[in-house]
């Protein structure tokens, strides 16, 4: 989350007058994350997430993702829900012809160093949110998939990545190359958050108690979503790998959704790829990203040692299946 559009009070009061939700009391802008402009409101009448869709987004992806969640909420997952306009639409348009939702506001709050048990409970709930979203009847292809990489890569120069840091451009080219020889590889696939980052999952203590965010999801290989996962909940701050959340995240998940052997097979390769793509696009906002713009830049050689480590694993038992 961030905030791109700036928008005043009296901007996000008279916004509101096409909703059934009360007067606006509070609106603060969300400064993290890096893609859309996230305000949170107060009203008379509770709590709402404001959001306006910004570069990444395109239009005609919206009614994936907001009927996703009306999908996955009819069968028990907790996540938050875009609330309908009183003339029945669920997106609006701002004056700058930028498209935008109110969605409920969720209870809970993230955790920056979650514990083994929380790691395991989020592998639970991915494995239920695959299985959740295998009846859903609408599919969006990941723009952020091996071609979207090479995309990206083409709209940096070397120069700029050197910059970041010596010899980035090849490790990037080199790993790019990599991946083109699994092209054609079929897994089994469905709909995939692809950004199950701490930042977008709440918990109550030790539950998890719901999940936000899913404006990258798509439909791609289920066990490429495990590899996200490995990269974003299973590493402490000092970029120390630590296996015994990796093994409970793997465990959690196959609780409700086995892996077959292809997939545990493909592990360790679609962490690299995480780890690739995470690279790229924090890569790409580091350079792009406004002066102006109420937003932090992430840095992208976390993602740099994390492909590191990942391109030195041999099997997936040092991932912890």
């Amino acid at each position: 989350m961030a905030v791109y559009t700036h928008l005043t009070h009296e901007d996000i009061a008279e916004l509101l007058t096409g909703y059934a939700v009360g007067e606006l009391r509070l609106a603060i802008g969300i400064a993290e994350g890096v893609e859309n402009s996230n305000y949170l409101l107060e009203t008379s009448q509770g709590r709402y997430i404001l959001t306006v869709y910004e570069k990444r987004v395109q239009v005609e992806d919206l009614p994936f993702f907001l009927k996703l969640k009306e999908h996955l909420a009819a069968r028990g997952i907790a996540c938050p829900l875009p609330i309908a306009r009183n003339d029945g639409a669920l997106v609006g348009t701002l004056t700058d012809h930028k498209p935008y939702a109110l969605i409920s506001f969720l209870l809970g709050h993230a955790v920056s160093r979650p514990n083994p048990t929380q790691v395991g409970e989020v592998g639970q709930v991915l494995a239920q949110m695959h299985l959740a979203a295998a009846d859903f009847d609408i599919a969006r292809e990941n723009a952020l998939g091996p071609q979207g990489w090479q995309k990206l890569y083409e709209h940096m120069h070397p120069e700029q990545l050197e910059q970041i840091e010596a010899g980035l451009a090849t490790l990037i080219a080199d790993e790019l190359s990599y991946h083109a020889q699994y092209a054609d590889e079929t897994l089994p696939a469905g709909v995939i958050h692809a950004d199950l980052f701490p930042n977008n999952v709440f918990f109550d203590g030790e539950r998890l108690s719901g999940v936000i965010d899913f404006y990258f999801a798509c439909n791609d290989a289920y066990v490429y979503e495990l590899g996200i996962c490995l990269n974003c909940w299973c590493f402490e701050l000092d970029g120390s790998f630590n296996a015994t959340k990796a093994r409970r995240l793997l465990q959690g998940y196959q609780t409700h959704r086995p892996l077959s052997e292809a997939e545990i097979e493909a592990l360790p390769r679609m962490a690299r790829g995480a780890a690739l793509r995470f690279l790229l696009t924090r890569a790409y906002d580091w350079i792009h990203t406004p002066a102006d713009a109420m937003v932090t830049r992430l840095d992208p050689l976390e993602y740099a040692h994390k492909l590191g480590f990942f391109q030195a694993v041999r099997s997936p038992g040092e991932l912890g299946i």
